[in-house]
């Protein structure tokens, strides 16, 4: 393993969000803020709890779950990305780095991204809405496996990405939504039963109540399930970058 290549990749798309913090951090930050003050501080003061938790602070692991996977796909596959558009992905080719040293690379600094976001936004909630954490523990373990995986799958987008719509699609059209009715703002138990059937075919619920059961010890989903689906998860795309680049898949318009 070819250490210091990792570094160089991790360090120098690190230093990158540093140089664009408006747009890599600060952005997503006051986005998910608005969230805070519309559902947390406005409507939610006219909601009534749900499972014994205020509204405004059932929201906020599903808030920073959402921010957490639409950074995470992002921040990796415009890391990759932009490389091939511009061709300076042929400097990368070029020198003795294999393909699992610059996936720890792009992938370590894309989750590193999202983490602090993750972070900064559960202080930033601190400001609007009181809420606690039952498992520290399990909540940070949530939130960089959370990371990891997406940024795996936003790996794999920006690699068969060739276009800036393609990069745009599936966290448009798929990801987002899915995080939306994966229970960001409900639980799945307020909806009618067959819907709730339904409901559990969405993957972005097992992480929702995964990531909420670690803040208030209530869950739609048991922890085991949602831990395993997360693992499994991560072990998908893993194994989907293998087949692809097994099937000719190469860092290079």
């Amino acid at each position: 393993m070819n250490f210091h290549a990792v570094r160089a990749i991790y360090l120098f798309e690190m230093n990158r969000a540093w140089r664009t913090l408006l747009q890599s951090i600060a952005s997503p930050v006051i986005s998910t803020s608005l969230y805070f003050v519309v559902f947390g501080s406005a409507i939610g003061s006219k909601m009534v709890a749900i499972d014994g938790i205020s509204y405004g602070a059932f929201i906020i692991p599903g808030l920073v779950m959402l921010a957490l996977l639409t950074e995470s796909i992002s921040n990796a596959a415009f890391g990759i990305f932009f490389p091939k558009y511009n061709g300076t992905i042929y400097e990368l080719l070029s020198a003795p780095v294999a393909l699992p040293e610059i996936l720890l690379g792009y992938v370590g600094a894309a989750a590193s991204k999202s983490i602090i976001i993750g972070l900064i936004m559960l202080a930033t909630a601190r400001l609007f809405v009181d809420y606690s954490i039952a498992h520290p523990f399990w909540m940070l373990g949530f939130l960089v496996l959370t990371a990891v995986t997406f940024s795996l799958f936003g790996f794999i987008i920006g690699v068969w990405a060739d276009g800036f719509e393609k990069l745009q699609i599936v966290p448009m059209l798929i990801v987002t939504p899915l995080a939306f009715l994966g229970g960001s703002f409900y639980s799945i138990s307020m909806l009618p039963p067959l819907w709730q059937i339904i409901t559990l075919a969405n993957p972005v619920v097992y992480l929702i109540s995964g990531f909420r059961w670690s803040f208030y010890d209530v869950a739609d989903v048991n922890v085991g399930v949602s831990l395993g689906m997360t693992v499994f998860f991560l072990l998908l795309c893993l194994a989907l970058i293998t087949w692809m680049f097994r099937s000719g898949y190469r860092l290079k318009q």
